[in-house]
């Protein structure tokens, strides 16, 4: 899941690099803003996954 959200990412900084309509780029950023939350919360996810001990 998280490589999709980074090749995701990565393909919106792409079109922002780009983008020359204001209103296009507004819209990108956000795009943007919301997959590298989701991104930092996938990564969250799988950190405390990896922080917690084994069953007995």
């Amino acid at each position: 899941m998280t490589f999709s959200l980074e090749q995701h990412i990565e393909e919106l900084r792409a079109e922002l690099a780009n983008c020359v309509d204001w209103d296009e780029r507004l819209q990108i950023e956000a795009a943007l803003a919301g997959a590298r939350q989701e991104l930092a919360f996938a990564n969250a996810e799988l950190d405390a996954m990896l922080s917690e001990e084994p069953p007995s």
